[in-house]
């Protein structure tokens, strides 16, 4: 390692970002909120389709109004409730081509990949902020109440879509797993967490975690940086330090990891230095349900070989 700590550490390792006093409360309350919103959904056909599976654009209303968008692919003329999917995509980007789902759709999952708002794909953020925003997500809604956050609509937006997929009358709800990458990675720790039903979680180098951490480190070149230009141009002598760490406190994953009752799956590179393995043993040491981490030494944040087969079997242990 190094920039980060050594392995030895790392396994220790429990984070510093702070818990705000009333997170357990913050979460109970909007979950409440979420309850208030619809399980319907429209379905539009994709003009892409396949031999086996049927291929739609899902849409669902999530709080504040939002309309969010979802790919939605089944399996062609399924008899008996199958296992299936929710996949999150990487930051800023979308949640990809169809192709990519049709792997798991032959095997008989059903697979639901969301587009977080206001990103790459076609789910719309409306949420209306005070303050700045530069050109990140993280901080977005910092300078008003944590309810203004950008991320926690977001993580509603997972439970949400989690819950569509679980009253989906052809898919089984004692087998459905959550996938992601990055940005993705979190989401699937956010969403296992604040919907236990969640069987099993497959997480790569997962981001929003541990920020007072990776602040320590060097982000001005990480998935991190927006933090370090808030300080540099909006706060340069870090009057607001405390507060903008512990109001990011609410949207830190490893706040959340405890409540994880999910098969986990977690893979990290040694040498990620976008989302610093640190700041990922702050939440994988915070799991209490059975878990596994594969430790790739020489990798960073990156296509990481022979992990794609690896995830597929695990999600196969379904059958």
């Amino acid at each position: 390692m190094k920039f980060d700590m050594p392995l030895s550490e790392l396994k220790k390792y429990k984070g510093i970002n702070p818990r705000p006093h009333d997170f357990d409360e913050f979460w109970r309350d909007s979950l409440e909120e979420l309850n208030k919103y619809s399980l319907e959904y429209e379905l539009i056909p994709a003009d892409f389709q396949s031999n086996f599976a049927e291929c739609y654009h899902l849409y669902f209303t999530g709080v504040g109004g939002a309309r969010i968008h979802c790919q939605l692919v089944k399996p062609k003329n399924k008899v008996n409730k199958g296992p299936a999917l929710i996949w999150f995509h990487g930051y800023h980007v979308s949640s990809g081509d169809w192709i990519e789902k049709l792997g798991y759709a032959a095997e008989g999952f059903t697979v639901l990949a969301m587009d977080c708002r206001g990103q790459g794909g076609l789910s719309e953020d409306n949420l209306s902020i005070k303050g700045n925003t530069l050109k990140g997500h993280i901080i977005r809604g910092i300078e008003e109440n944590p309810e203004k956050l950008y991320y926690r609509n977001v993580y509603l937006d997972t439970v949400q879509a989690a819950r569509i997929l679980f009253s989906m009358e052809d898919v089984d709800s004692d087998r459905v797993g959550v996938y992601g990458a990055s940005q993705g990675g979190a989401l699937a720790i956010v969403c296992s967490a604040l919907e236990p039903r969640i069987r099993k979680t497959v997480a790569i180098y997962p981001f929003l975690s541990d920020y007072k951490r990776a602040w320590d480190l060097d982000i001005s070149n990480s998935a991190y940086e927006e933090i370090y230009y808030y300080f540099k141009f909006i706060d340069p002598n870090h009057e607001c330090e405390q507060e903008l760490f512990s109001k990011l406190g609410y949207i830190d994953i490893q706040h959340l990891a405890e409540r994880i009752q999910a098969d986990v799956l977690w893979a990290v590179g040694m040498e990620d230095q976008l989302c610093p393995p640190s700041t990922q043993f702050a939440v994988y040491n915070k799991i209490k349900s059975p878990k596994n981490m594969l430790i790739y030494y020489e990798y960073g944040h990156e296509y990481i070989r022979t992990l794609g087969d690896k995830v597929h079997l695990f999600f196969n242990e379904f059958f």
